[in-house]
């Protein structure tokens, strides 16, 4: 695809109603600041609400905003990669809807890169209007993440970013099922910096990450990145089985010299349960790095486009891991 703007904004939504005009109102008054040509891409997953119907008004008079309507919900990291997919710009940035991230930090981020920079993250150093809960939960899983990966994923990052086209491009060719889109931009390397801010509170609507979907991000990264909780369950096993060594020869002196081994019905069963509850963790761990084996085979397609708007039929892409309903 030939380059057609300097800078594409990415956009995921799910059910943004009662914030997407304020977040439209804002990149505009951002983005209007520079004199180079940029596109806004909304890549819709699947909402319920309006928001796909707002965004399809606004592309019908404003030739900067283009829309990518997913079949149905396929997931965050999903639409980023369809926005990527599409975006034509020398320099990509991802922000999600909800104005969490302040769109006026994309200024900061485009003097980093004109410094040099492929990759401009956003670091947080605050998180306003979050549980006691879901900061811990984050910073618990950023430093786990980093422990558990030989891959240099900074920590309290997001999506948050701005990427060159050649990072980009690179991206385009990770053909993985469940992505964990920092990590790969992590992984792909070129020369990376940060720029802090302190996160605002959600506008308006409720998180699109709740526990479940947090659980499953950071399972995402996690095994993706990294191959430690196999290592882990290796190392575990071969303590468990020394330890039951030693235990099986305390259990023998107590038969041949004391006869009292008609009392040890509660540690036995303790034993058990330990072994036990262990081979069943094991299992899970196993059945994850499977599960995601088998979801690379299927050869499915990433996410299926039911319409766009806004972008040229000779701009659509024939990518093998999209369809067009």
């Amino acid at each position: 695809m030939s380059v057609q703007a300097k800078y594409s904004i990415i956009i995921p939504m799910y059910n943004e109603e009662a914030v997407i005009q304020e977040t439209y109102r804002r990149l505009k008054k951002v983005m209007g600041t520079l004199q180079d040509s940029y596109e806004l891409i909304f890549v819709n997953d699947g909402s319920r609400d309006q928001s796909a119907d707002i965004i399809k008004d606004y592309s019908c008079w404003d030739d900067t905003v283009k829309l990518i309507d997913f079949s149905r919900n396929f997931g965050h990291q999903i639409a980023i990669t369809a926005g990527m997919d599409y975006a034509s710009g020398e320099a990509v940035i991802i922000i999600d809807a909800d104005l969490q991230d302040p769109p006026e930090l994309i200024l900061s981020m485009i003097d980093k890169w004109k410094e040099g920079f492929e990759v401009v993250y956003a670091k947080r150093i605050k998180r306003n209007g979050e549980t006691l809960f879901k900061k811990w939960s984050a910073s618990m899983f950023y430093r786990v993440l980093r422990a558990s990966t030989d891959i240099n994923i900074p920590v309290d990052t997001g999506d948050f970013r701005l990427m060159d086209r050649k990072v980009v491009e690179q991206m385009k060719r990770l053909p993985e099922k469940n992505r964990f889109v920092r990590g790969l931009v992590s992984w792909v390397g070129f020369r990376q910096t940060a720029v802090e801010y302190e996160r605002d509170e959600r506008l308006a609507g409720e998180t699109k990450y709740p526990l479940k979907r947090m659980i499953k991000l950071s399972l995402d990264g996690i095994m993706s990145f990294s191959y430690k909780p196999l290592k882990l369950a290796g190392y575990a096993g071969i303590t468990l089985s020394i330890l039951g060594f030693i235990y099986l020869l305390y259990v023998l002196y107590l038969a041949l010299f004391t006869g009292a081994t008609s009392k040890g019905w509660p540690s036995l069963i303790g034993i058990m349960l330990l072994f036990d509850g262990f081979v069943l963790i094991m299992l899970g761990v196993l059945g994850e790095y499977i599960g995601r084996i088998y979801d690379e085979t299927k050869g499915r397609p990433l996410y299926i486009v039911n319409e766009v708007h806004g972008i040229q039929q000779e701009e659509q892409l024939p990518e093998k891991r999209t369809i067009q309903a």
